[in-house]
């Protein structure tokens, strides 16, 4: 099989079950950042490659679990309102995240004011993904009645959260400075 199909060299794509769309339709819009932020994640967990602590392997394991379960939303998205989804966002994904989020929240010091993305690579990496995250929430609330799982907005709410306290966690263990936000510019 090739990886040219030549069947969106005019400007659409096909959604799940083949329904034609435009590429810069809200839909694709949607599962494509969350594409994007699955890869910003993966850059993350590449820069962690060399690194040693204690703890490490569950950063990893609940990053590539967060990488798997964006997959399967991109999926979700990529289905028409009318349509059967073959993998459906539940709310135990949430509730991992902000288990997962209230663990490592123990081991930070206290955020008294705000702070810079900085720091390592990988947390520095985790913080686009944050952001990256943020947009592909906002794209899912324009699509309005075509997002027929309200569970999806919610994760990805809650992933922007868990990825903030991944960078905060990973400059924690590698060294990397946490810069604070200074008001005397």
């Amino acid at each position: 099989m090739r990886i040219y199909t030549r069947s969106g060299d005019k400007g659409e794509t096909s959604l799940i079950y083949g329904k034609r769309v435009p590429k810069n339709d809200v839909r694709v819009e949607a599962y494509g950042t969350c594409d994007e932020t699955n890869s910003m994640v993966g850059l993350a967990l590449s820069q962690l490659a060399n690194e040693t602590w204690k703890g490490k392997q569950e950063v990893i394991d609940a990053l590539h679990r967060v990488q798997t379960i964006l997959f399967h939303v991109g999926a979700e998205l990529a289905t028409p309102s009318d349509k059967e989804v073959m993998w459906k966002l539940k709310q135990e994904h949430i509730d991992q995240l902000e288990t997962t989020i209230d663990r490592w929240d123990q081991d930070l010091e206290e955020l008294k004011n705000f702070i810079l993305p900085s720091g390592h690579p990988a947390a520095a990496s985790l913080h686009v993904a944050r952001t990256i995250a943020r947009r592909a929430e906002r794209v899912t609330i324009s699509m309005g009645d075509d997002l027929t799982n309200p569970l999806v907005q919610s994760y990805l709410n809650r992933l922007s959260d868990f990825l903030f306290v991944a960078a905060r966690y990973v400059n924690h263990h590698l060294g990397g400075e946490e810069l604070p936000l200074h008001t005397d510019i």
